[in-house]
């Protein structure tokens, strides 16, 4: 993950109060690919990350260069490359005892009721509809018929946020260097503004 870093400006701080001062990354630029770069849906590709793939790994795989995985975060406005990647089974299960002291518990443990307004179905053209649930109070779901409702346990709701990470969007190689180039603009511009309001503040 710490290719992620490496496209952020720098900034120095004096962390110690020292008069030393550091330079940081500083993590809380953040910076979007321009409107309509993200709107042409022709450059992209979908992607489902799949149980041993890394940021890196997908980086490697369709740019021939792991360090380039910040390209994968920015495209899909991942902020946080360690819990906005799906997790891995043994992560997603450590993850689970965390909160609930083990598996088995998340699994006995009612997270929220739901309605089911309609089941999943494929058209005849192959057009997939959907599952489609609302949450409701226990007595709404005890007025349901059994074929109407579900009772979704802990482990059944983190799993499906989880999993819900897995379909990203891979950007086109063609374009990787006018991303590279924009977002080292940007940031180029972001660091001149940075030392001059610092200089201003140390005179």
């Amino acid at each position: 993950m710490a290719f992620y870093f490496r496209p952020f400006p720098k900034i120095s701080y004096d962390i110690k109060k020292n008069k030393i001062p550091l330079l940081l990354t500083n993590v809380t630029a953040r910076y979007k690919i321009r409107d309509e770069l993200k709107q042409r849906a022709a450059i992209f590709y979908n992607y489902t990350v799949k149980e041993q793939d890394t940021p890196s790994s997908i980086s490697f795989k369709y740019y021939d260069d792991e360090t380039l995985d910040w390209v994968i975060f920015l495209i899909n406005d991942i902020i946080d490359p360690y819990y906005d990647w799906p997790l891995s089974y043994n992560s997603f299960n450590e993850y689970m005892r965390s909160l609930y002291g083990s598996v088995d518990k998340a699994k006995a443990t009612v997270y929220e009721y739901r309605k089911i307004l309609n089941d999943r179905s494929v058209l005849i053209d192959g057009t997939v509809i959907p599952k489609r649930t609302v949450v409701v109070d226990l007595n709404t779901y005890n007025s349901l018929a059994p074929a109407s409702r579900e009772e979704i346990d802990g482990y059944e709701f983190y799993e499906e946020e989880n999993n819900k990470k897995r379909d990203i969007k891979i950007l086109d190689k063609r374009f990787i260097g006018l991303v590279t180039t924009q977002v080292e603009t940007i940031f180029s511009q972001q660091w001149v503004l940075q030392q001059y309001i610092q200089m201003k503040l140390t005179t």
